[in-house]
């Protein structure tokens, strides 16, 4: 053994300082990527890349003894990260044992290394994992797309001295590369996403939000998603995210969406198309594609429920608008309380004020965020619970700042009332980015009401202040109304139920004539819907009959379905059941029925999925209804900010258009994907 050693061991004292560094072809061992072999005289020499150890480099001392230090090069293990597996052997003596030999899979792969330790106790068998080169390049764009990093981290200094420290044997990409992967990884997706929508049971609504860029200047236009998949989960996934040309008028606009939606083969699919209405995206554009798709006969009941609003972006506006009309009175308040939290003496003496005024409260006086008018709502609540202290600083401390008047104090209080009102609703449509429709129409309604009892304020202030709020809601009321009301019925707890208790409430005398309406499209709806059910087992028949006898120059596809649809309306309108038979409908069965118990995990998609075969034409209309967004915000934080347009990250929005659709809309469906799994 000493002999061995001394054979293969070479000084480090031994000067190399005119050695030359040795390339030959017939280095054919896999250990020379980590030795380099240098030949001083006639001496070969070889030195370890990791931590400069001197071997022999001799043919003729072979390649065992380089093998056995690099399985214990400390440095290389440690720069390699190699994942090891152990497993329990034989008692042995304490040495190393080569079991297999190197094998070079590819320019882009290290080979894997199977070697065993011997110890006192046990043997212990180690497999060294590979390198991927590929594999680790595409989980790095992975990385940055899911995180929305900047793609030009991959050529800062740090990151790159981390990644060489780290795994010394991968290969740093530039910031080309990291592209070029992030486009290869978002077209394979773009695949998955199309057969997903290929295969789906039910119909697709879609929202349009518009989000800014750089400054403001840039404007995109996110066109998103919205179905009930075929296990009756409710899902949204990002389709398109690109730049809006300020030349393009609304009907350009109106056909660069048509087009997205013919890419993507969905056009005949459509139910609904939610959006804010705000430019450049109005509602002339939503006309425009209403009439595009309804002169095809795309749309259910003539387009009649396509174009929905934004719930909470109506909320939003209300909001704001409480806020603008006493902004001097809330500034009042702001720098008041700014004064009484400027030394801890002033807040010492508030307290005391507050005890005396009994107006102590369990939450400390806080500073809102101008950004989000949820918590200028908590800061005027907490606020009026110790107005009274805030007169007596007011009497008493001669450099306080002024505050509110006892009247101003009172438009405060309702002004909050009003406030919290939409922060509970708002809480309500926030909760997920996906909700089923049904759950709306109760909010709406409750807010409906609440507006109406605003209106009746003796104090014009707030009177004219509820008055100019119902503008708004009623305008987003009439145009969502029967989405809402049917979205409901489909709720086997409320059915028309609910319908039937608030519009009398809303209407009067005239609830009967909104009822009837409402009754009426419902049935439309499912009239529509038992046709599709007509034409769609009728291309079953077709394809079973091609398919056994083949086509015999019969007609196909869309051609049978342009010639029997009108026949498939007649029968549907006309055929009678003799004596004896059931003929009721789905829609008739499912409303005479009593209604479903309320309870706080009622799942309204899976009473659907587990009444499929009970209701078969009936779930088909609710899987359509339910997938309807009423509110197209992604976080309850962007339901309260000020200003709802998103914005696309500093890092991104200066990239191509095409690069920022690639990296926002794969971001969407990596993130979902690993939400659902």
């Amino acid at each position: 053994m000493k002999r061995r050693q001394k054979k293969v061991m070479i000084s480090n004292e031994m000067d190399l300082s005119d050695a030359v560094i040795v390339k030959s072809g017939r280095l054919k061992s896999v250990v020379w990527n980590d030795f380099d072999r240098v030949k001083k005289g006639e001496t070969y020499v070889a030195i370890c890349r990791h931590c400069k150890k001197r071997l022999s480099g001799s043919s003729a001392s072979g390649t065992s003894h380089l093998r056995n230090h690099l399985i214990r090069c400390r440095r290389r293990i440690n720069g390699n990260g190699v994942a090891q597996y152990f497993v329990k052997g034989k008692k042995k003596e304490g040495r190393v044992v080569e079991l297999a030999n190197e094998k070079k899979k590819d320019e882009e792969q290290l080979s894997v290394v199977s070697v065993r330790y011997e110890h006192d106790d046990d043997v212990v068998t180690g497999v060294c994992a590979g390198l991927d080169q590929r594999r680790s390049r595409f989980d790095l764009a992975r990385m940055i797309i899911l995180h929305g990093y900047p793609l030009s981290m991959v050529e800062d200094v740090g990151f790159r001295m981390f990644i060489r420290n780290l795994q010394p044997l991968f290969d740093l990409v530039a910031f080309e590369r990291v592209e070029s992967d992030c486009m290869e990884i978002y077209a394979k997706e773009k695949h998955k996403m199309f057969e997903a929508l290929d295969k789906l049971p039910g119909k697709i609504s879609i929202s349009v939000d518009v989000w800014s860029g750089s400054d403001d200047t840039d404007e995109f236009l996110c066109l998103a998603a919205h179905y009930i998949d075929e296990t009756w989960e409710l899902k949204k996934r990002v389709l398109n995210f690109f730049v809006v040309d300020p030349s393009h008028t609304g009907e350009m606009l109106a056909e660069v969406v048509i087009t997205c939606l013919m890419e993507w083969d969905i056009d005949r699919k459509l139910f609904s198309m939610a959006s804010s209405h705000s430019p450049p995206f109005g509602e002339n554009v939503a006309n425009k594609i209403r009439d595009r798709l309804s002169q095809n006969k795309f749309l259910y009941c003539n387009g009649q429920l396509f174009d929905v609003s934004c719930g909470v972006n109506v909320i939003n506006q209300m909001a704001q608008d409480s806020l603008q009309t006493c902004c001097d009175t809330i500034n009042l308040v702001r720098e008041s309380i700014r004064y009484v939290k400027s030394l801890e003496s002033i807040q010492e003496r508030f307290n005391q004020w507050t005890v005396e005024a009994e107006a102590e409260s369990e939450r400390n006086l806080c500073i809102d965020d101008p950004v989000r008018w949820d918590t200028t709502c908590t800061m005027l609540e907490i606020a009026l619970e110790q107005k009274s202290a805030f007169s007596l600083m007011n009497e008493r401390d001669p450099d306080s700042v002024l505050c509110p008047s006892d009247l101003e104090w009172e438009r405060l209080e309702t002004i909050v009332e009003f406030l919290k009102v939409f922060v509970d609703v708002t809480n309500a449509f926030a909760k997920n980015s996906c909700l089923p429709a049904d759950i709306y129409f109760p909010e709406i309604c409750d807010l409906h009401l609440r507006l109406i009892e605003w209106c009746k304020n003796p104090d014009e202030f707030i009177s004219s202040l509820a008055v100019n709020m119902r503008k708004k809601f009623d305008d987003f009321w009439d145009k969502n109304n029967l989405v809402l009301a049917i979205a409901t019925i489909l709720d086997p707890r409320f059915k028309m139920k609910l319908v039937e208790y608030y519009y009398p409430l809303f209407y009067d005398t005239s609830a009967s004539e909104f009822i009837e309406d409402v009754v009426e499209c419902i049935k439309a709806l499912y009239d529509e819907h038992s046709v599709g059910s007509l034409l769609a087992s009728s291309d079953q028949a077709l394809d079973w009959r091609n398919h056994h006898h083949g086509s015999n120059g019969v007609r196909h596809g869309k051609e049978l379905d342009d010639r029997f649809i009108e026949f498939d309306r007649y029968i549907n309108n006309t055929t009678t059941t003799t004596p004896g038979q059931d003929s009721k409908s789905d829609l008739q069965k499912y409303l005479e029925e009593p209604l479903f118990p309320r309870n706080s995990d009622f799942d309204i998609l899976n009473w659907w999925k587990v009444h499929t075969p009970k209701y078969p034409i009936l779930s088909m209309m609710a899987r359509n209804v339910l997938a309807v967004p009423m509110s197209n915000v992604s976080t309850e934080e962007d339901a309260f900010e000020t200003c709802q347009r998103r914005q696309v990250s500093e890092t991104w929005r200066s990239l191509r258009p095409s690069t920022v659709q690639a990296l926002m809309c794969a971001q969407d469906w990596i993130q979902s994907e690993l939400e659902s799994s």
